[in-house]
């Protein structure tokens, strides 16, 4: 268990699209102790971060480690499904704090994974919870809440969270 370097905006490997986890491949398993440790870490530092996927961490495995309401989720190999309503949501990442970008997202989408214990589960979510899981999801496949931008005009620095553009390690401006 370890806290690991988040990869941040600009990083090439952030765009690489990630492979299936195998039931007999012992890594998921510090690999989700870390995702865990990541996230709390960030958190104590900056007070927010709910979800982080493993790329974000440079492994480039299919696994996404949510943390939110006394609860965490690990989630491998995930397969998303959506409903069909859209809305739209200013969005933001752990890969580059500070920055907000406007785009389009589910409402509603349901989530089928495989736990820890390699068991078959589904989630539900709603709003920012679906938002969430498909952001996270998004960086299994390398893509970026940046690339799914409403238009060019759809960013922003959040002033609530641009301190962390001068307090985040390896960031430089």
């Amino acid at each position: 268990m370890a806290v690991r370097e988040i990869l941040l905006l600009g990083n090439e490997s952030l765009y690489n699209v990630s492979r299936e986890v195998t039931e007999n491949m012992d890594k998921r398993i510090q690999v989700v102790n870390d995702l865990h440790d990541t996230i709390i870490n960030f958190r104590k530092k900056y007070g927010f971060g709910r979800a982080i996927a493993a790329p974000q961490i440079g492994e480039f495995l299919r696994i996404i480690y949510m943390n939110f309401d006394n609860k965490s989720y690990a989630l491998i190999n995930p397969r998303l499904e959506f409903g069909e309503e859209q809305f739209q949501v200013w969005d933001d990442c752990m890969s580059f704090p500070g920055l907000e970008v406007k785009l389009n997202r589910y409402k509603k989408c349901r989530i089928f994974y495989k736990d820890l214990q390699w068991s078959d589960c589904f989630l539900e979510f709603e709003d920012d919870l679906s938002e969430l899981i498909q952001h996270e999801y998004d960086h299994l496949d390398g893509i970026l809440a940046v690339q799914r931008a409403i238009d060019n005009k759809s960013f922003r620095i959040n002033p609530e969270r641009s301190g962390c553009f001068l307090s985040y390690p390896n960031l430089h401006l």
